[in-house]
């Protein structure tokens, strides 16, 4: 039975652009502002954007979804419209059954009331009885662990305890449909594990599940039918493995190098900017694929635009799968404004064959994440032994 039909789901957001008005002295400056406000001139420009375009398929009772995509592909845009969260532009939704939703941290809870009354909130809004929320609130405080707070108001729970209550709500007070972001990402390994291994609990007794998640080793795991989104679109519908494999093929295009002649077209921001991000193999022929055994650098360099700054820096190498295979952190040290270098030296047999991403993270005071530069580069490993 088809529980959920998505037709030609749409959804535009008009983005506004402030126009810029070039003022060369202050005399210039003064006059231009009292002038937008006396003659009311209209200096924003509009610009259409289509979060989702012509989306359109099917999940039927018991299905297990993960939708799969890079940042911006339009993932939270469906399940927000899904969610009746916000409304579609064009195309209609169809959903039979009850749902719950747990999309951001503190989804659903009114934040002057306690744990225990946005339990009972929530099944009331799902429509349940205060018998039937009776009869699972035990097992949701169990689940949640969070016992102890339970007569204080969530304003004040800290984002971990969040996630665990509102994921111990959504999936105890009987959903037939439950719909999952990313949001599980901030919880700990532990509790993910839990979450998960729920989650199949509950799609073993017949209920419908959706998934958003970049760890697709949990959606190969869970999940047994797959959407692969970008840009917006719906790329492929179908079976999980599948859809996963095609997504990996798709996006493990090797990039060993990025490096910026100039700052001015550089990431970053009016603190630090990246000048270069080098893959670099030890050895003679620097092939893009390298065996287990090589020793690999991985080069950085980045523009530092302040003096007396305490900088350190945070590296990131992930598997294709989305898990973090390990993350090293410099000493944090005194920097004038310049050019700062660093270096990462990965010995030999200590990744296995595969693709990676390499992020990193400029952080500064030891505790300041000045720029978080994202799958900057990505190589792969071969095992030829």
């Amino acid at each position: 039975m088809t529980v959920i039909d998505i037709e030609n789901i749409s959804k535009k957001y008009i983005l506004n652009h402030q126009a810029k008005i070039k003022n060369d002295s202050l005399k210039d400056s003064i006059s231009g502002f009292f002038s937008n406000i006396f003659e009311k001139k209209n200096t924003v420009n509009k610009e259409e954007f289509w979060a989702l375009k012509d989306v359109s398929f099917k999940i039927e009772q018991g299905d297990r979804l993960g939708i799969i995509g890079h940042n911006g592909a339009g993932k939270s845009t469906l399940l927000k419209i899904l969610s009746r969260i916000t409304e579609p532009t064009e195309g209609q939704i169809k959903i039979k059954g009850r749902m719950a939703s747990l999309l951001e941290v503190g989804t659903g809870f009114h934040q002057e009331l306690t744990g225990r009354e946005n339990i009972f909130l929530n099944g009331a809004i799902l429509g349940m009885k205060q018998d039937e929320i009776k009869k699972q609130f035990d097992e949701i405080i169990e689940f949640a662990g969070v016992e102890r707070f339970l007569d204080t108001p969530v304003k004040r729970y800290s984002s971990g305890m969040y996630v665990r209550l509102g994921f111990a709500v959504a999936a105890h007070l009987n959903p037939e449909i439950l719909v999952i972001d990313e949001v599980l990402a901030v919880g700990d390994a532990d509790f993910q594990k839990k979450c998960l291994g729920k989650m199949k609990d509950l799609s073993g007794s017949g209920r419908t599940l959706i998934f958003v998640s970049h760890n697709l080793t949990a959606v190969q795991g869970l999940c047994n039918k797959g959407a692969y989104m970008e840009k917006g679109k719906l790329i492929e519908f179908g079976e999980a493995g599948v859809i996963v494999n095609n997504y990996l093929h798709h996006v493990s295009t090797t990039k060993l190098v990025q490096e910026f002649e100039s700052s001015s077209k550089a990431p970053g921001n009016e603190q630090v900017k990246v000048k270069l991000l080098k893959f670099n193999p030890r050895n003679s022929d620097k092939n893009a694929v390298v065996d287990t055994t090589t020793p690999i650098d991985i080069d950085f360099e980045f523009w530092n635009f302040e003096d007396n700054s305490e900088l350190n820096l945070s590296l990131f190498v992930y598997s294709m799968t989305g898990e973090c295979v390990f993350n090293v952190t410099t000493q944090a040290a005194i920097f004038n404004a310049g050019i700062v270098k660093s270096k990462c030296e990965i010995p030999g047999n200590l990744l296995n064959d595969g693709s990676y991403s390499v992020s990193i993270m400029i952080v500064k005071d030891r505790s300041v994440p000045l720029f978080f530069y994202e799958e900057a580069i990505n190589f792969e490993i071969a095992d030829w032994r």
